[in-house]
């Protein structure tokens, strides 16, 4: 699933992503990491993975190819 960057604390390495229709969703550090990040900018599109489907908790979060 997609979704764009809307915050992130590098501090905690945890943040926030939006989906699509808008709707904000947080992630915590076990999922920025999952995704082999090092920093993330808000407006960034990302793609993420949730733990049972659409509407579990973020599981992974790393940027968007296309």
């Amino acid at each position: 699933m997609q979704a764009t960057a809307y915050t992130f604390e590098p501090e905690t390495r945890s943040g926030s992503v939006l989906l699509d229709d808008g709707t904000p969703v947080k992630f915590d550090a076990a999922a920025f990491d999952a995704g082999g990040l090092r920093l993330l900018r808000p407006g960034q599109r990302v793609r993420i993975e949730r733990a049972g489907g659409n509407s579990g908790n973020i599981t992974l979060v790393t940027l968007q190819t296309f």
